[in-house]
């Protein structure tokens, strides 16, 4: 693979998890809009969105299987005009079935999505010998960020769904197409591909490289399964409690509560931007272990702050310490599978969806219990939890190769 080459499945990578970030939050930031477009009642509601993460989750699993016949950059090439024509979708319905149908096709493909992207990711960062993973992140909260904007401003000026979508839609499909050209599978990873055999990444890890570089051990695995469910539990606090939790219990205004999200989604995107260079400068369980305490300090912040400013601060630091910790789990899977690198991202990526599915309905229960404050010392305590479980994160980003140094390319991208 030429320089070029790998510059290019780069660039057309990250344009891809762009895309995937704007099309997401134009989803789920204009959830009253579809409710009331539709005629979803309050109870059934939940069904409808806990429907998306279970179907993501089914369709992980068959990306899984599908990647063992096609090369992830196919599933990847026809998975994001689906979710964005599904997106479309959403908007120009008028029946509950409509939006029944809708809502699952964008579930299967987030899901084959979500899978094959990071596939690409991780055979792109052994490709280059260096961590490039928390920046395919970073453009996804780039995209996350303008999604939102662009569903803010449908709404500001009331415009329907279909309305929202279709410009958008309009201009990220042919560009989502057109970059798919470029998609590239890194030299030596598994898979169909893959040009030649596995490198053998990741041999010299802190953990049983001999059976990682055999069958795909989910014994192995579990360790970075729990710790993306508790990356996403700590996420989907703050997407579905902040402005809650600072209108109700803090008791700021109705406006200052909508804040926190956006400085959360803002630091997301910071802490992303340099998070490869601390990978490169300290190494990734280092940097996942500073991640995690910061987190963990900014729950325990919002657990005890008296007031809305102090909240913020906590938030804010949830923000920049959740930010690496599911870019680098990724990418600890492919090191720690090198030979079933693939299959190790989908069943990875199911535990996206658990966190998901979890976190928001158990901050609610123990809020509703118990209290809001101490709700929030529970994805404090799955935070820290991650340290137990940091050397999953070794060996260092540059030990590539059956154990030898593979020369960098520090002059690529």
């Amino acid at each position: 693979m030429t320089d070029a080459g790998l510059r290019h499945g780069r660039a057309s990578l990250g344009l891809s998890f762009g895309v995937q970030g704007v099309a997401f939050a134009l989803l789920v930031t204009r959830i009253p809009a579809i409710q009331d477009q539709y005629g979803i009642s309050d109870g059934l509601l939940p069904v409808f969105l806990a429907a998306v993460p279970i179907l993501a989750g089914a369709g992980s699993v068959a990306t899984e299987k599908l990647v063992a016949r096609v090369r992830p950059s196919v599933v990847l090439r026809w998975a994001q005009p689906l979710v964005l024509l599904a997106l479309l979708g959403v908007g120009a319905g008028r029946e509950l079935w409509h939006v029944a149908v809708a809502l699952g096709v964008f579930g299967l493909a987030v899901g084959a999505l979500d899978a094959s992207m990071n596939m690409l990711g991780v055979s792109l960062q052994r490709a280059y010998g260096r961590s490039i993973m928390t920046g395919f992140h970073a453009a996804f909260s780039l995209g996350g960020i303008a999604g939102a904007s662009l569903a803010w401003a449908g709404a500001r000026w009331e415009l329907s769904l279909l309305a929202s979508y279709l410009p958008v839609v309009a201009v990220l499909l042919p560009a989502a197409l057109v970059g798919s050209r470029w998609y590239t599978e890194g030299k030596g990873v598994a898979g169909k591909g893959a040009e030649g055999t596995e490198a053998g990444a990741g041999a010299g890890t802190d953990v049983d490289s001999g059976s990682a570089g055999g069958a795909l051990s989910f014994k192995l695995l579990l360790p970075l399964c729990l710790i993306m469910t508790f990356a996403y539990i700590g996420d989907s606090t703050v997407s579905n409690w902040s402005a809650k939790y600072l209108q109700d219990v803090l008791g700021s205004s109705e406006q200052l509560a909508t804040v926190p999200y956006n400085v959360y989604m803002v630091t997301t995107l910071l802490g992303r931007a340099v998070g490869d260079l601390g990978v490169r400068r300290f190494g990734a369980v280092a940097v996942v272990r500073g991640g995690s305490l910061l987190a963990a300090g900014g729950f325990a912040v919002v657990a005890v702050a008296p007031g809305a400013w102090v909240g913020m601060l906590g938030f804010t630091m949830l923000g920049f310490g959740l930010c690496v910790i599911v870019p680098q789990t990724f990418a600890a899977a492919g090191r720690m599978f090198p030979g079933h690198s693939d299959a190790a991202v989908a069943r990875l990526n199911i535990f996206n969806y658990v966190g998901f599915l979890v976190g928001s309905p158990l901050v609610g229960a123990l809020g509703d219990a118990w209290s809001y404050r101490g709700a929030m010392l529970v994805p404090m305590v799955l935070v820290l939890a991650t340290l137990v479980y940091a050397r999953a994160f070794g060996p260092e980003p540059a030990r590539y190769g059956g154990g030898h140094e593979r020369p960098r390319t520090a002059d690529v991208g």
